[in-house]
């Protein structure tokens, strides 16, 4: 069938007509949406800071700086009270290969990308929650047909008619007594919590790949000190055998050397193991396969102790850990709900209007005699449901003391971390202090009992007590060094780890543009 120009002219002009009616629907709605009352429930307010006595984490005061001991790891340590964090800390220790190798594992490593994903999710969750909350709903339609009808309809010629239809529906419920709100703010708070979980990602992780590099640091030179015990053990082993062989010593002496030597050798595998471990570990937080190659090494040399520790004030703990962030925000969605659950016991309006035409002819819609329209309001009101509502309300509460209670659980454990890890330092710079002095010691009585031995003035038993005591205090000494390291560390960790003095303030994956129609207490923006 052929279509006039007069056809097309007036399908242009319906088309127009339709869309100016659709449009002025939608910002009518708009308009109405605005319109909206109170925001019933508790307003959320951050908790305020636990009062402590000054910049004191412990009962007792620390010393201005840690003890300080000779060779690696044995600087001493200034706390400096007040100072900031740097965002890079782990920067610190001056060990390009580790700062290489965090930008690879905070850039591959799997679990950081699933809690940015998560974080995406939640934010989409939240758009799409709030679109079909805040915003009328506004359908157009647009339908034709061709229908025959039988003589026996009232009203109506017996034929064939062709139908057709528009209209312009909307539906908009007003948010009297911020249910919405409340729904809302509970939803950006759920939104933020996720935020600051990535920021708990982005710390352990750093903080796992710096502790697992000094971890295979420590092995890597516990397994270099057992390894020159052996050494040395086996050429005593050697001047023993010869010694034996001229008769010069008896059995017994040669049977206790060779029992010595094996259970020197027999601790290097369980070592080999536990540092192929720390590499397999170092490469899958990388976000590497274990059997990958390129991964650097580490020795506790290539290390540098930081000496100036800042230490964040008390005060300001709880708005730099994350785990106390998600905490609040937890605290924060557990009061918008009480919001919500109150708002459900009030009356709930709803308003919703339409505009169409139906004609036997396309040319003939929305004329004055083939159009209609309707305008309808509604308002329920809770009579008799048994208690639920109340009952809701008082779970919301209770919820909310729950939330409120792990809040001050995390926060306390936040503070017991930072108080140990700061009695830590100062102990074990102690402990280094005096076991490299033992150490010391025991290798200069090792020294003296070899020169003594060969001279005949002791018994090999001697010696042996003076090989076993070096052996022992040599080891425990590169696990001292190691411990400093690794309690720096966590002092880092326990802090907070600085994310908050990034130039974005949070890292770049996780940047999350939270366009929210309603502020953190429910009020519009």
């Amino acid at each position: 069938m052929l279509v006039t120009v007069r056809e097309i002219v007036v399908k242009r002009r319906i088309f127009r007509q339709f869309n100016a009616l659709a449009l002025r629907a939608g910002v009518a709605a708009l308009i109405a949406a605005g319109l909206g009352g109170c925001a019933l429930g508790p307003n959320f307010k951050s908790p305020a800071a636990p009062a402590t006595a000054g910049d004191s984490y412990t009962p007792t005061p620390l010393p201005q700086q840690t003890a300080s001991a000779p060779g690696v790891g044995g600087a001493a340590q200034q706390f400096a009270f007040g100072q900031e964090i740097p965002a890079q800390w782990w920067s610190l220790f001056r060990s390009p290969e580790l700062d290489q190798l965090i930008r690879s594992a905070l850039e591959q490593n799997p679990n950081m990308a699933a809690a940015e994903a998560v974080l995406r999710q939640a934010q989409e969750n939240y758009n799409a929650q709030a679109g079909n909350l805040v915003y009328p709903s506004v359908n157009a339609q647009l339908g034709g047909g061709r229908q025959k009808i039988s003589a026996s309809s009232a009203g109506a010629a017996a034929g064939v008619y062709n139908v057709y239809n528009a209209s312009v529906n909307v539906a908009y419920t007003p948010d009297v007594f911020g249910g919405t709100r409340r729904t809302l703010e509970g939803a950006q708070a759920a939104v933020d919590y996720q935020r600051f979980q990535v920021e708990a990602t982005y710390l352990t992780l750093s903080a796992n790949v710096v502790t697992t590099a000094i971890q295979e640091a420590s092995l890597r030179a516990q397994l270099q000190a057992t390894r020159e015990v052996l050494d040395a053990l086996t050429k005593q082993q050697n001047v023993i055998e010869k010694q034996f062989e001229f008769g010069a010593i008896p059995r017994t002496t040669v049977l206790s050397q060779r029992n010595q030597v094996a259970q020197i050798n027999a601790t290097i595998a369980p070592l080999e193991k536990a540092l192929a471990a720390a590499r397999h570990q170092l490469s899958v937080l990388a976000g590497k396969l274990p059997g990958e190659a390129g991964m650097p090494e580490f020795t506790l040399e290539s290390l540098t102790l930081p000496q100036q520790l800042p230490v964040s004030l008390p005060s300001a703990l709880v708005r730099q850990r994350p785990d106390i962030r998600a905490s609040e925000e937890a605290l924060h969605q557990a009061s918008a709900n009480i919001g919500v659950a109150t708002a459900a016991q009030y009356p709930q309006f709803s308003l919703t209007g339409s505009y169409g035409s139906s004609a036997t002819t396309f040319g003939k819609l929305f004329d004055s005699q083939t159009t209609a329209w309707s305008l309808l309001a509604g308002v329920a009101q809770p009579v008799f449901n048994g208690g639920a509502l109340s009952a809701q309300r008082r779970a919301a509460e209770a919820a909310y003391d729950a939330a409120s209670a792990q809040y001050r659980a995390t926060v306390l454990t936040a503070f017991q971390n930072v108080a140990d890890t700061l009695r830590a330092l100062d102990a074990d710079a102690a402990a280094l202090k005096s076991q490299a002095e033992a150490e010391a010691l025991a290798k200069e009585t090792l020294d003296l009992s070899e020169q003594q031995y060969k001279l005949g003035g002791i018994s090999y038993l001697v010696l042996l007590d003076a090989q076993r005591s070096y052996q022992q205090t040599h080891i425990s000494l590169v696990q001292a060094q190691a411990t400093r390291y690794a309690d720096t560390a966590a002092l880092f960790q326990a802090l907070g780890g600085g994310w908050w003095n990034r130039a974005d303030g949070v890292p770049a994956a996780t940047a999350v543009s939270a366009a929210a129609p309603y502020g953190k207490d429910g009020k519009n923006q």
